[in-house]
């Protein structure tokens, strides 16, 4: 089974007000330092794997802000990895990108570089929303990122967008998103906000600085974007992704189907071998083992089949048209209803998963409780 490939790049210019990633402010020592670093952990992981193991079906450069290095510096990341690997006839190779920090000749040479596809970190059409999440761009910067991926020659674009911004309605969020379709992208994700513990965000609303939507607002917010976007042409085929046909996001859906990936840069993670693992965090102690030939692995845990069982079925139910029971029967050597038939009994007669035509998948309602759904799968199984 080819690998997917991701590598994070831990820069920001900025950190977003929201954001609980790991990230550095970006400097140009910082980032030679990182070069460096994962081309080496590129090279060992050449020795380290088979000739099967290096055919690569999908890349994806995240973050971060791919975006923040040098246009020369994340095109000979992908070169590295052409090199070291073995890329198959086709591959998906995916940058992200913020508005703000790209122009016309940044996206060209990425796009000769081979970058097939890019993922511009929009978030939303208003610049007093951009400004409460702390982005760095303003709303004419992603037009004009925007107008900038098709002159540079790429016709696989993909925008990020936010929702459940304090201060915003709902009549903002489908001016956002019709905005969004009149700009023709291939792809869209759409985000509810997750308010993570010890953000700038999150403090700013525990004092009452600032208000965020409630539960019937963002469950509002969420139905017009599934309206609009089915509306406009797309595909709704996971629970926060919509496309064109044939438009998906091949490496995302590739872990969500619990196929093998391999993380390289620091607190990358990795699906590999039947093992989880992540490379440790610090930039500096990341670099430092890769100069004493040792990958920077942190943490690593073996994956049972009872494990993988359960993440294949949650991760599977993310994707709307499902579970094909028969492939998860010989996949793991028993029927899903067997091995969950107490909680998927109970979360059938809840209304929130169905079986039908042979797949087990969420309903609407499932859909927008999905966390319940997977808790349910996790925890209350007999």
């Amino acid at each position: 089974m080819p690998v997917s490939v991701y590598i994070h790049v831990p820069f920001c210019l900025k950190k977003c007000a929201y954001c609980s990633f790991i990230s550095y402010p970006y400097d140009p020592a910082g980032a030679g330092l990182y070069i460096r670093a994962l081309k080496t952990e590129m090279s060992l992981w050449e020795e380290e794997l088979s000739r099967e193991e290096r055919e690569v079906g999908t890349l994806y450069i995240g973050g971060g802000t791919p975006t923040c290095l040098r246009a020369g510096e994340l095109a000979s990341i992908v070169e590295e990895v052409s090199r070291r690997f073995l890329p198959l006839p086709g591959w998906e190779v995916t940058a992200e990108a913020n508005p703000g920090t790209v122009d016309a000749v940044y996206l060209k040479t990425l796009r000769r570089a081979g970058v097939n596809r890019l993922s511009l970190g929009v978030q939303s059409f208003d610049d007093r929303l951009l400004e409460i999440l702390g982005r760095t761009h303003s709303a004419r910067c992603a037009r004009q990122a925007l107008y900038w991926a098709r002159e540079a020659g790429f016709d696989n674009v993909s925008i990020d967008l936010i929702y459940g911004i304090p201060g915003q309605t709902n009549s903002a969020w489908r001016g956002t998103l019709k905005e969004a379709v009149g700009h023709g992208p291939e792809h869209l994700s759409v985000y509810g906000l997750e308010l993570e513990e010890g953000t700038e965000l999150a403090g700013r609303i525990k004092r009452g600085e600032v208000e965020a939507p409630g539960e019937d607002a963002w469950v509002l917010m969420y139905r017009t974007a599934v309206f609009i976007l089915k509306s406009a042409g797309y595909e709704h085929y996971e629970i926060s992704n919509f496309a064109r046909p044939l438009k998906y996001a091949r490496h995302n859906v590739n872990c969500w189907r619990c196929l093998p990936y391999l993380g390289l840069g620091p607190a990358a993670h990795s699906y590999l071998r039947g093992r989880r693992f992540s490379n440790y965090p610090e930039l500096g102690k990341y670099a430092a083992l890769l100069a004493g030939g040792e990958l920077p692995v942190e943490h690593g845990e073996e994956i049972t089949p009872e494990k993988e069982m359960a993440e294949a079925l949650f991760l599977g139910l993310r994707l709307l048209r499902g579970i094909d029971l028969a492939d998860f029967e010989r996949r793991f050597g028993q029927k899903a209803e067997e091995a969950y038939g107490q909680p998927l009994g109970r979360l059938r007669e809840a209304g929130l998963v169905k079986i039908e035509g042979g797949r087990l998948f969420l309903t609407k309602r499932g859909i927008l409780l999905s966390n319940a759904v997977f808790r349910e799968l996790v925890e209350g199984r007999s």
